[in-house]
């Protein structure tokens, strides 16, 4: 079994960092292979180039660091994304990752640009943990929550991932030590439930 973690936060130091650790320890306890990246620490190039756009056929990228995320989708069983809720959306690393490496013909397919997708990766399940400093009220009756809509009715069902699993820890800043330490061991079971459910 094979298991992608991919963490998008600039801190080392930051709780986000802390649960990309702890869910990688909890998979590896398991005897679970790992494949671990910090978008930030690789110096992943966010930017589309403009022949990156295709949407129907796609181009392949002459971009080494890009071809070898995209060769190593089509052998995970599962994917796990940790990152902030920033301004309701992902930090850019991670936006730029989903627009670079999940292209066409190599996450999805289209018969033409209007067409429903046919996902193309083994994977069916992911885990998305975020981070944020708004109340879960405010999130869903204010802003509706736009990250669920992002990760689950169109980024990883788009790309055939059908079991979509979601955990927001908030409020961060204000968090006291014993409230983050219980939830990284929510987040090491939430891990341990994905990959026993594969």
């Amino acid at each position: 079994m094979r298991i992608a973690v991919y963490l998008a936060h600039p801190e080392a130091g930051s709780f986000n960092r802390a649960l990309f650790d702890a869910v990688i320890d909890e998979l590896r306890e398991r005897a679970i292979e790992v494949v671990s990246h910090d978008l930030y620490a690789e110096g992943f190039d966010p930017m589309l180039a403009a022949a990156e756009t295709e949407t129907v056929d796609g181009t392949p990228t002459d971009n080494a660091q890009v071809r070898r995320y995209q060769e190593e989708l089509t052998e995970l069983d599962a994917l796990i994304f940790v990152h902030p809720n920033w301004w309701g959306m992902p930090p850019a690393i991670l936006t730029g990752w989903v627009q670079r490496v999940l292209t066409p013909a190599v996450a999805y397919k289209l018969a033409d640009a209007a067409g429903e997708p046919i996902g193309l990766l083994r994977a069916k399940r992911a885990l998305v943990l975020n981070t944020s400093d708004t109340t879960e009220d405010r999130e869903r009756d204010v802003f509706g929550d736009p990250l669920r809509q992002i990760w689950a009715a169109c980024v990883l069902p788009y790309i055939g991932v059908d079991d979509v699993r979601r955990r927001v820890f908030r409020t961060v800043t204000d968090s006291t030590a014993a409230t983050r330490t219980a939830w990284l061991r929510e987040a090491r079971d939430l891990a341990a439930a994905l990959a026993a459910d594969i």
